[in-house]
């Protein structure tokens, strides 16, 4: 009886290579269960039944005015590709992602252009989900250069009109208040807000790290009127209610707000990917839950995910963080939705 091609290559391996590619086959076999819903494939479009609201996910592989360079522009195809090691089930909430439509907008291709040319793509790619009612829009960054155009975006749609109504909530453990007289840079958006027009009164910047900013950009985060909350200061009131604080202190003020989630934010142990992140960090599951009371939370209509470098990454644990935290955004729209 004559063998096919396939069988034929399989009998030349040896015992080792054999026994991996059977390991290979029962694992994907095995993986693929019907009751174990993926978060990948809940991005990819598949849902069950009705739907209560409408996530839209942009990739903006932004990555020429980074000051470290790497290969952030990586980072949204990674954090996509991790979505697999996922369930949707967030047993924590008892909340479940299918409830949600989402749409994938994939990346635009602006890899290759600077933040200034990389501006009125993205502001507008931003701003076209959230005019046909979407309830959020999720950035994969990048770098933080994407920070400006989202919030631009979220300004200009209909949903607000103007940046006085616009509040920003960084967690990050820096400033991003470097000058903008060489150019715009993943360290200097929220400068570059200030000088569009976007009040200082309008922004609470949480996990400010020492010893990794400086004494002239804290002068000019006070003269603004930036509500600055550093790491000892964060920790002392607990990631809950921080970020609760600073959410009711914006909706005060703003109609709508824009959350920046700069993943460098974690401790350096937690963030090998992160070009930023330093030891002395916030821990995953703080991280996490900042991103689920913001998805929750009925003001916050767009966030970012920025600053991974997939290529620098140990064991994919800051993709996996990354993931995380927009899977946490998402179950916390779900109850959002699901309490209206």
């Amino acid at each position: 009886m004559r063998v096919s091609q396939a069988e034929e290559l399989y009998n030349r391996l040896d015992f080792t290579t054999k026994r991996a590619a059977t390991m290979q086959i029962t694992q994907t076999t095995l993986s693929d269960d019907p009751f174990w819903p993926r978060a990948s494939a809940w991005l990819a479009g598949k849902r069950q039944g009705e739907v209560e609201g409408l996530l839209s996910v942009l990739g903006a592989p932004v990555r020429l005015g980074s000051i470290t360079p790497g290969r952030s522009d990586l980072a949204p195809q990674a954090v996509r590709e991790m979505l697999r090691r996922f369930s949707t089930y967030d047993i924590e909430t008892d909340t479940d992602l299918v409830v949600i439509e989402v749409i994938d907008q994939g990346d635009l291709p602006i890899a290759e252009l600077t933040l200034e040319e990389a501006l009125e793509p993205l502001r507008n790619a931003v701003c076209v989900p959230l005019d046909m009612d979407a309830d959020a829009i999720v950035i994969l960054g990048g770098d933080n250069g994407v920070t400006r155009p989202g919030v631009r975006g979220l300004a200009d749609s209909m949903v607000v009109g103007s940046l006085n109504e616009v509040g920003l909530l960084t967690l990050d453990a820096h400033f991003d208040l470097r000058d903008t007289s060489n150019g715009l840079s993943n360290g200097n958006p929220v400068r570059a807000l200030l000088e569009d027009g976007l009040p200082g009164g309008n922004i609470v910047q949480l996990g400010i790290l020492g010893f990794a900013n400086s004494q002239a950009y804290a002068q000019i985060a006070r003269d603004a009127g930036i509500n600055v909350i550093t790491m000892d200061k964060l920790r002392e009131k607990g990631i809950e209610r921080a970020v609760n604080e600073a959410l009711e202190r914006l909706s005060a003020r703003v109609k709508t707000i824009y959350f920046d989630l700069d993943v460098d934010v974690l401790d350096r142990a937690f963030a090998p990917a992160c070009p930023g992140a330093r030891p002395g960090g916030l821990l995953p599951w703080e991280v996490r839950r900042a991103a689920w009371l913001c998805g929750r939370h009925p003001k916050v209509k767009a966030m970012d995910l920025v600053e991974v470098d997939p290529t620098q990454d140990v064991a994919q644990v800051t993709v996996m963080s990354a993931a995380a935290c927009l899977l946490s955004f998402a179950s916390g729209l779900v109850t959002r939705l699901q309490a209206r």
